[in-house]
């Protein structure tokens, strides 16, 4: 499928348009940028075959911290493997920092309304969605991987309404490339989060200073791993996208999938020769 520019008039929020596309030119430039994060971490994906080639989908999985250091990994890889130009619904505090959004929408993301959710599935696209949201993105210390749902359940909503399939997926290794120093619960920063709090600061929001490669802020360089589970067919619950039962059970069976197969990448990353940048050096040079 060659990519190719969309012309189309602004059909969703934020003026993003529903049928975006990038160019041939914007997917190299693209990929030129992710080439080195790419050999560095040597991203192992598996059941990419899950995720259709076309008509609507959810993928839903796991926010790692920080957010944007393997989401552009993947989304590369389903365009590159399975054809689909994946869409990202962004949490609404993005959109509050200038020039940012620009970005966002460059990469086909879209402001997460049910609305923009809607009619991108209405019009057959891929959307990803991180139902922890920017909170998962803000881990704490003791939270390594753990999914930050809450009672959400607007996904599920989403996809029955549809009648589209969901693909569950699992990110690991973001979170074994750094260690939190300081989390946004760390009673020194009290009398900074009153006051910013006072003035409409989300400090559920705010990110933990973390070191990686020694004393710095630069990840580890460990492997990544991502693995996308079987489609769960959400056509037998039709007609039941107000009903709080069928909610949480298509929410339930989402979230026991994607933490399935973060346990199933976990034990993998465990047995993995060559987790670490510096062992996967030496095989691919011949050293001992």
């Amino acid at each position: 499928m060659e990519p190719t520019a969309n012309k189309e008039r602004p059909d969703l929020t934020d003026g993003a348009r529903l049928a975006h596309r990038p160019t041939a030119a914007q997917v190299n430039l693209v990929r030129a940028v992710l080439t080195p994060w790419r050999l560095a971490t040597s991203p192992h994906f598996e059941g990419l075959e899950n995720i259709p080639t076309d008509g609507p989908v959810l993928l839903v999985g796991n926010h790692t911290l920080y957010g944007l250091l393997d989401v552009p990994l993947m989304a590369d890889e389903i365009y590159r493997s399975r054809g689909r130009f994946v869409r990202g619904l962004a949490e609404n505090a993005h959109y509050k920092v200038p020039g940012w959004r620009d970005v966002l929408m460059a990469a086909g993301a879209v402001r997460g309304t049910r609305d923009n959710c809607r009619s991108l599935l209405a019009a057959g696209e891929a959307v990803m969605v991180f139902p922890g949201g920017g909170r998962e993105v803000a881990k704490r210390k003791d939270e390594q991987y753990r999914l930050l749902w809450k009672e959400r359940m607007g996904f599920a909503r989403m996809a029955i309404e549809a009648g589209c399939p969901i693909v569950p997926f699992a990110s690991v290794g973001i979170e074994d490339n750094f260690d939190i120093v300081i989390d946004a619960d760390h009673h020194a920063l009290t009398p900074i989060r009153d006051a910013l709090q006072k003035v409409g600061v989300n400090w559920d929001l705010v990110p933990p200073v973390a070191t990686g490669l020694g004393p710095t802020p630069l990840p580890r360089m460990e492997r990544l791993y991502f693995s996308f589970a079987e489609p769960i067919d959400t056509t037998r619950w039709a007609g039941l996208h107000n009903d709080d039962t069928a909610l949480r059970d298509v929410r339930d069976r989402t979230r026991t999938a994607v933490e399935d197969h973060i346990a199933s990448l976990q034990a993998k990353q465990e047995a993995d020769p060559s987790r670490e940048l510096l062992a996967r050096a030496r095989f691919r040079f011949g050293l001992s």
